[in-house]
């Protein structure tokens, strides 16, 4: 599905807005999270239909008069509330801000993540490099150091992932399972969470999880202390050595929002690799937010801006990737697509893939 093979039916007037609105992002950005952290969009939605008055927001918020008027003219401007007289009263996109947790969830992971970092996005853009990544170390790349992140940092990275993530779970579990695999190799397993959803679900079953030191050292952890240990190992591994070999025991091997973390080149070696790990009867189960298959405008915009994150916090060479690149890139490993099934959780794309013959 694609949102943009027209151009957008607008006036120039409107067009010119909205080009404003571009410029000036970063303060509309801020001004909502700081109406947020305040509570002055909670004291306004408390209020109801009559709304909240200016005294009675600087009483709650503890703000000065002056910090909530500039804070609610620029809340007008962006119509995240309306002022009837001389009471505030919220308006449709200041409710969901409010209230959805997707919007919450992306806009903490937006500024304790990625805001200070995006400043170096053009020379991210330019070395390959994510150059914004040093405002928190100087690491090559996000992945082996996120058990290292300051601890707000770190809870709103989990917080997003988990997120998109956990709510395709319910849809998955039977079909990954109606394969009936006994094992199962996690590939990029982080914290253990699908593991340990796969052990809830089937008494049997056993799984690895091939990860680094770091996430391996939590996702173990996390196993024993729901105890299934006996049921969850670890198989220590950077996915990124061309030298070292895959688990080669599985049933299945399960990669969730994973290879958005790779290059092209590092997405075709680890597919090849996995390939040549599995049997005839063994298969790759791949699950992925790509934009040109997300239901609604809304999502490909949000998978989009993902993209970004990687360049210049990530690792500064992968992104969200259209469905076709993956596709030819599953191909080229040796392996064909068996089954491909979208519309899981909010716009993932399972695709079920085996040798091929």
């Amino acid at each position: 599905m694609s949102f943009y093979q027209s151009p957008l039916d607008v006036t120039a007037f409107d067009a010119k807005f909205e080009a404003q609105k571009i410029a000036f992002a970063p303060i509309s950005f801020q001004v909502t999270r700081c109406l947020l952290k305040f509570g002055i969009l909670a004291h306004i939605d408390e209020a109801g239909e009559e709304g909240c008055s200016l005294e009675a927001i600087v009483e709650r918020s503890q703000l000065s008069e002056y910090a909530c008027s500039v804070l609610l003219d620029m809340g007008l401007s962006m119509r995240l509330i309306w002022q009837n007289d001389t009471h505030f009263i919220l308006d449709k996109i200041g409710h969901f801000l409010l209230q959805d947790d997707m919007a919450k969830v992306n806009l903490n992971f937006v500024h304790d993540v990625c805001y200070e970092g995006l400043f170096e996005l053009e020379s991210s853009l330019k070395e390959g490099k994510p150059n914004g990544l040093k405002v928190f170390g100087d690491w090559e790349t996000i992945y082996p150091t996120l058990s290292e992140l300051p601890e707000q940092v770190k809870k709103s990275w989990f917080e997003f992932d988990h997120y998109y993530s956990d709510h395709a779970f319910g849809q998955l579990l039977p079909l990954i399972f109606k394969s009936q695999p006994k094992h199962i190799v996690d590939v990029g397993g982080n914290t253990g969470k699908w593991a340990l959803a796969c052990t809830n679900y089937d008494p049997d079953v056993y799984v690895t999880i091939m990860d680094l030191p770091g996430q391996l050292k939590v996702a173990l952890k996390n196993a024993e202390e729901k105890g299934v240990g006996d049921r969850v190992e670890g198989y220590q591994c950077d996915l990124l050595d061309e030298e070292q070999a895959f688990c080669d025991s599985g049933d299945l091997y399960w990669m969730s929002q994973f290879l958005d973390c790779f290059s092209k080149a590092q997405i075709l070696s680890i597919l090849k690799r996995t390939a040549q790990s599995m049997t005839a009867n063994s298969e790759l189960c791949i699950l992925e937010t790509y934009w040109d298959r997300q239901p609604f405008e809304a999502g490909a915009f949000c998978v989009n801006a993902t993209s970004i994150y990687f360049t210049a916090m990530a690792n500064g060479n992968s992104r969200m990737y259209h469905s076709k690149d993956m596709l030819s890139l599953i191909s080229q490993a040796g392996l064909f697509v068996d089954e491909d099934i979208d519309d899981i959780g909010l716009g993932h794309t399972l695709l079920r893939c085996k040798l091929k013959p």
